[in-house]
C-alpha cells in the first residue's frame, strides 16, 4: 500500500494543517521550526484509517496478542488497528484516577502476552518509554513500536538502547522531501528543517525503572547522579546553567533574603554572592521596591555568578498569572530567572507563565511540599505536581519539597527549612540540618533564610552552610554513577 499512498497521505496531512512551520516548543523543551499536530486526524476518519493501515503494514512481526496506543494520538490510531485487524487493545492512562478501579492500564490482558506499541510522532522517545515501562511492570512483553513519524532527533536510538525496536512509517527528512517535490515548501524551508535535524539529534530519555525487554539496563536515581552528569540529561537551559554554577563555585546553597528594604537586599546579595548559587527573594515584602533595585540585583548576580529566584508562588489561572508575571509593580519576568508556582490550578499556571516569558531564559519551580507544620500537600497532590512537571519540562526546573518527590534527574529538588540545628520556630516552621536535607531528604539545593540573614556574621555562617551542604552532596554521589 505504501508508495503513492504514503505520498498522498503526507500531502493530505499538510493540506489539513497537521504539518506546521514556525517556532514551536516541543515536550522535550527544544525550539523547533516545524510541528506535527496529528491529533486533528480524528476529525478525518478516512485519513485516520489510512494512517493506521500504513502503520500496521510496517509491523515487524505477526504474532501480537495486544496493541497499545501511546496517549494521546496513538490511542485513536491503535483503536482503528484493533478494530480492523481484530487485535485486542489496552490503554495506558496518563495518570491514575482517584476513584473507580484506579487502574493505570485499562483492558483485558494476561502476563507474557506480546503487545505492539503505536505512537504518532517520536522526538526523544520518552512517551513510548513511559508507556512500555508501565506495561512491562504488569508482565507484558513489549519489543516493537511502530511510529508514524520519526523526527530523527535521537528517539529511535534512545529506545533501541532500551531494547525497544522502533519502526517508523516515515522520517522527517523523507516527509520534507515529499513536500519539496510537490511544491508545498520552498528550498529555504526545506534547508531550515534539514539544518535543525542535523543539529538537534542528541535527545535523551531519563529512565525510572528497569525495563526487561531485549536488553537489561542499569538505572541510576537522581540522588546518585553527579551534577556534572545531569547537565546532559536535563532539558532546561537554566537547569544546565545552575548545575554549572554549583560545580564551579562548589555550592548548592540558596539564601532566602526575606528583607524589608532594597538596601538590605542589595547588601546581602553583594556579601553572600560569592558563596551561593541562587538568591531567593520576596520583593513584595519590600517597602521601597523599584525596578532600579532589580537592575542593581541583576548586576550583582552577574558579578558573583548566581541566579535570581523570586518566591512569588503564582497560583491562579493562566491568563491571570501571565499578567502578574509580566506586569504590575514588580515585572518579575524581566529580572528573575526562576519563580515558584503552586500546581493547584493545573497546567494553565505553567502555560501562562511560559507564555509571558516568551523567548527569555526563564523557568518555574513547583511547590510540591512545604516545611510548615500541618501543610495540606497530600501524596496525591505531590504526585500531581510530578505529572505536571513531566508534561512541561520546557519550563519546569524542579520542585520545592521536603522529600525526594522525584527520581527524575531532569528536575532539581529545592529544600527549604534548613538550619545548622534541627528545630521548630514559634509559627510552625520545621527545620532540618544541611546534612539531613541532602542525604536523607534528597535535596539538590538547600534554602536557608533567617539562619544566615539574622546571624551575627552572615558571610561566615553562609560559608558554613555551603561547606556542609556541598560536602553532603559529594558524599551522596560518591557511591553512585557519574
Amino acid at each position: 500500500m505504501e508508495g503513492n499512498v504514503l505520498e498522498e497521505c503526507v500531502l493530505e496531512l499538510f493540506r489539513i494543517g497537521v504539518v506546521k512551520f514556525g517556532s514551536f516548543t516541543l515536550k522535550s523543551g527544544m525550539q523547533s521550526p516545524v510541528y506535527f499536530d496529528l491529533r486533528i486526524i480524528i476529525s478525518f476518519p478516512k485519513l485516520l484509517e489510512t494512517v493506521a493501515q500504513l502503520m500496521w503494514e510496517k509491523r515487524p512481526g505477526t504474532d501480537y496478542q495486544l496493541v497499545c496506543g501511546v496517549a494521546y494520538t496513538g490511542i485513536p490510531i491503535a483503536t482503528v488497528i484493533s478494530n480492523k485487524q481484530d487485535v485486542p487493545m489496552v490503554i495506558r492512562r496518563k495518570e491514575t484516577k482517584g476513584y473507580g478501579t484506579k487502574k493505570m492500564v485499562e483492558g483485558i490482558y494476561e502476563k507474557n502476552q506480546e503487545c505492539l506499541m503505536i505512537e504518532d510522532v517520536i522526538v526523544s522517545g520518552s512517551s513510548v518509554y513511559e508507556t512500555v515501562e508501565t506495561l512491562v511492570e504488569l508482565g507484558l512483553e513489549v519489543k516493537d513500536a511502530v511510529v508514524f513519524l520519526d523526527r530523527e532527533q535521537g528517539g529511535a536510538s534512545n529506545l533501541t538502547a532500551l531494547g525497544i525496536n522502533i519502526i517508523p512509517v516515515i522520517t522527517l527528512t523523507e516527509l520534507m522531501e515529499i513536500l519539496l517535490k510537490h511544491g508545498r515548501v520552498n528550498q529555504d524551508t526545506y534547508n531550515s528543517v534539514k539544518e535543525f535535524v542535523a543539529s538537534h539529534n542528541d535527545t535523551s530519555i531519563v529512565t525510572k525503572a528497569k525495563i526487561s525487554c531485549k536488553n537489561g539496563i542499569k538505572v541510576t536515581d537522581r540522588k546518585d547522579q553527579t551534577f556534572e552528569s545531569r547537565i546532559s540529561t536535563t532539558n532546561h537551559p537554566l537547569s544546565r546553567r545552575l548545575f554549572k554554577i554549583m560545580l564551579r563555585k562548589k555550592t548548592n546553597l540558596c539564601v532566602a533574603a526575606d528583607v524589608a528594604t532594597s538596601q538590605q537586599l542589595l547588601s546581602l546579595a553583594d556579601q553572600l554572592g560569592p558563596h551561593i548559587c541562587l538568591l531567593k527573594t520576596h520583593v513584595d515584602l519590600m517597602s521601597d521596591f523599584t525596578l532600579d533595585t532589580t537592575q542593581e540585583l541583576k548586576e550583582l548576580a552577574e558579578k558573583h555568578n548566581f541566579l535570581l529566584f523570586e518566591d512569588r508562588k503564582f497560583g491562579d489561572i493562566g491568563n491571570t498569572v501571565a499578567k502578574q508575571y509580566s506586569g504590575g509593580a514588580h515585572k518579575v519576568v524581566e529580572w528573575a530567572h526562576l519563580v515558584t508556582a503552586h500546581a493547584l490550578p493545573g497546567p494553565g499556571v505553567i502555560e501562562g507563565l511560559a507564555s509571558a516569558a516568551q523567548d527569555q531564559e526563564r523557568g518555574c519551580v513547583l511547590v510540591s511540599q512545604m516545611s510548615s507544620v500541618g501543610a495540606l500537600t497530600s501524596n496525591e497532590y505531590v504526585n500531581g505536581c510530578s505529572r505536571l512537571a513531566e508534561n512541561h519540562t520546557y519550563f519546569v526546573v524542579g520542585f520545592v519539597s521536603q522529600s525526594s518527590v522525584s527520581g527524575d534527574s531532569r528536575f532539581i529538588l529545592f529544600t527549604p527549612g534548613v538550619q545548622l540545628e534541627k528545630s521548630v520556630d514559634g509559627l510552625g516552621q520545621q527545620y532540618v540540618t544541611p546534612r539531613a536535607a541532602v542525604l536523607e531528604r534528597g535535596a539538590d539545593i538547600i534554602i536557608v533564610g533567617r539562619g544566615i540573614t539574622q546571624a551575627s556574621d552572615p558571610v561566615a555562617t553562609a560559608i558554613t552552610y555551603k561547606h556542609q551542604a556541598f560536602s553532603a552532596y559529594e558524599e551522596r554521589v560518591a557511591g553512585g554513577t557519574s
